[in-house]
């Protein structure tokens, strides 16, 4: 039932999309259900301390307008054609990335829940033929909405993997010779015990996933930061910036460093395309670690 709804919906003009998400979504989350709101606005105050209350609650009704856009540009796309995804989304700089990557046999992608994430799956039609795309995602506790969301989410003739599997995938590949890339949405919380990156980020002391790095020095696959613009509603533009083109070369904790401070300049430079609702800073560093 759910996905016939979005099949259904996904036949509505994009434009009429943006108009329910801004007459309607909109309003709801804001005004009504008042989705995280005080969660977004501590995450502002303790990130942009120097912004004016009104500059931050500017920002906030900006990230609500934008966080109903990914939703309904979500749904819209169930159904876009590659040539129009290829439009509304642009990677530029993928020669220098296809020559990396055809040159390791594969290369990881390391974005965040910025923009339209979602629609970053795309980067398959933009990729070397013959490699193939793999995702990472954590299982949604809903079932059918899982169904749903690998389906969108495969659209592009990427895979899903589960992070638990993907290790074993990348040594499938690797065995078989076959080219891959791996997309890992790596802005998300680690567990205080397990976080081996600490760094001041927007600032306040914050724990990074260290999944790419990890993967890149064990495969010696090279490392990418997509940094997302959205050029207007519907529209994005990806540079593809390389973080090392040799990971087993670079430093402990240098691949995911840079991958913080390239994402902490993408949010300054367009603060409301960031998942502000996310408890970004659940967990802190312990002091004896300090």
């Amino acid at each position: 039932m759910l996905k016939g709804l979005v099949s259904i919906l996904s036949r509505l003009p994009l434009r009429v999309h943006h108009a329910f998400a801004d007459w309607l979504i909109y309003p709801l989350m804001m005004y009504v259900v008042r989705y995280r709101r005080r969660l977004v606005a501590k995450n502002l105050r303790l990130s942009f301390p120097d912004k004016t209350e009104a500059e931050r609650k500017q920002i906030a009704r900006d990230f609500y307008h934008q966080f109903c856009y990914t939703i309904v540009e979500t749904v819209y796309g169930y159904r876009m054609t590659d040539e129009e995804m290829k439009e509304r989304v642009v990677f530029e700089g993928m020669d220098e990335v296809n020559q990396l990557v055809d040159a390791a046999g594969g290369g990881l992608f390391m974005l965040a829940h910025f923009g339209n994430w979602e629609w970053m799956a795309s980067v398959q039609q933009w990729v070397s033929p013959g490699v193939t795309e793999l995702n990472v995602y954590r299982r949604l506790k809903s079932e059918a909405m899982d169904k749903l969301m690998l389906d969108i989410r495969s659209k592009r003739g990427g895979a899903c993997v589960e992070k638990q599997r993907i290790l074993r995938e990348l040594v499938r590949y690797r065995a078989e010779k076959k080219p891959v890339t791996v997309g890992l949405l790596s802005d998300q919380k680690p567990r205080p015990e397990v976080t081996r990156t600490w760094t001041t980020f927007l600032h306040q002391e914050t724990g990074f996933l260290d999944g790419a790095e990890v993967l890149g020095k064990k495969f010696g696959y090279p490392v990418f930061y997509l940094y997302i613009t959205r050029e207007e509603r519907g529209r994005y533009h990806v540079q593809m910036q390389t973080i090392a083109a040799d990971p087993k070369n670079t430093a402990e904790g240098e691949i995911t460093e840079t991958y913080a401070r390239l994402l902490e300049q993408n949010i300054q430079e367009q603060p409301h395309l960031w998942l502000w609702t996310h408890n970004r800073w659940k967990w802190k560093k312990k002091i004896n670690e300090l």
